[in-house]
């Protein structure tokens, strides 16, 4: 996931410089959007590591 979002920030940069504004910025709100997410689910998978220990 988080290499979709790096993908859509360079689709967004790209754009951004060849002046294609509307495109950046829907780029970059996905990738905001997945870059959240992906925080989100790693927390989640650190939290349940945690809570379950280690496993021999």
């Amino acid at each position: 996931m988080l290499y979709w979002a790096l993908v859509f920030l360079v689709v967004a940069l790209v754009a951004g410089v060849l002046g294609f504004g509307g495109i950046a910025s829907a780029s970059a709100g996905i990738a905001q959007i997945l870059f959240f997410v992906f925080i989100v689910l790693f927390v989640v998978a650190m939290i349940a590591r945690a809570l379950r220990g280690r496993t021999p």
